[in-house]
């Protein structure tokens, strides 16, 4: 009885075909494409370290403003400019500057702006002042809630005649609030636009082009707090800089020596690569090219 092979064997007595290796089998990339990608690899880091290194320049610049602006804030008061200055007022040298101003406020022009607050929400209460030139200036007077709306509900009087009074120095805000425009003709305000408050009321008078939080006077109010809440409250400006330049500056840095450090991984194969393309299968070296 013959035997039936299971397996074929190789045609002709010939040597079994090897299987394929798993191994990696990629040549070396040509040059044009390491061209490329070193080209690439060089933009992406130059881009990375510039803006790491304009982060360290923000952040200096921003602790300048700070220390700016804690100057000012602690500095004794000067006189609220006045309209030969005004067209110098400005956010980089004169905001949150402590300021006096002499004058009457205009009551019957209040204005309710919308204002959360370490009190919670509520209203701040702007309120047109009338220097003794004429010229016009709105008073942040402070916050008050809902229920203290009507002066009636405020638990002390409104400042009657001339008064004088420290706040500090603030520049208008015409844009509103975070996704919500001021509507003036439904009275309803989400930031402190100077010129679109004193347009509605149609007052007489030039007017400043920058508003004034005022400060509380210390003890003015004592013995009225004494008998419950006193309204409008002054003195909740908050001043505040987020400051994560620092943290920015070294995101990109490392990003940048990430890829420094892929680029040589890179390198690095392709050396291999290519010291591979010039062995010969029996190990002898053979150089690059037909033969």
């Amino acid at each position: 009885m013959s035997t039936r092979q299971n397996q074929a064997g190789p045609p002709h007595g010939g040597p079994a075909t090897p299987p394929p290796s798993s191994g990696d089998t990629r040549g070396p990339r040509s040059t044009l494409a390491l061209v490329v990608l070193s080209l690439i690899g060089l933009a992406v880091f130059a881009g990375l370290l510039a803006l790491g290194t304009w982060q360290v320049e923000r952040r200096t610049w921003k602790l300048d403003l700070i220390h700016k602006v804690d100057t000012r804030v602690y500095a004794a008061p000067v006189d609220a400019p006045r309209q030969p200055a005004w067209a110098a007022v400005n956010n980089d040298d004169d905001v949150y500057r402590r300021v006096t101003v002499h004058g009457k406020f205009l009551h019957q022009y209040e204005t309710f702006v919308q204002a959360t607050t370490v009190l919670g929400p509520g209203f701040w209460v702007m309120t047109p002042l009338r220097r003794d030139d004429g010229s016009l200036l709105l008073v942040n007077r402070g916050f008050v809630p809902p229920e203290a709306r009507d002066p009636g509900q405020r638990g002390a009087v409104s400042p009657v005649g001339p008064v004088t009074l420290t706040g500090l120095l603030r520049i208008t805000e015409p844009a509103g609030g975070f996704l919500r425009k001021n509507v003036p003709e439904a009275s309803r305000w989400y930031s402190r636009d100077v010129a679109a408050i004193m347009a509605m009321h149609s007052l007489d008078g030039p007017v400043a082009p920058y508003f004034i939080d005022a400060l509380p006077e210390p003890g003015s109010t004592a013995e009225a707090r004494a008998r419950g809440p006193v309204w409008p409250a002054a003195g909740l400006t908050v001043i505040q800089f987020n400051n994560h330049h620092l943290v920015y500056a070294i995101t990109w840095y490392v990003l940048a020596l990430m890829v420094a450090g892929a680029a040589w991984r890179i390198a690095s194969e392709e050396r291999r690569l290519r010291r591979q393309a010039t062995l010969r299968p029996n190990g002898k070296r053979t150089p690059f090219g037909p033969g």
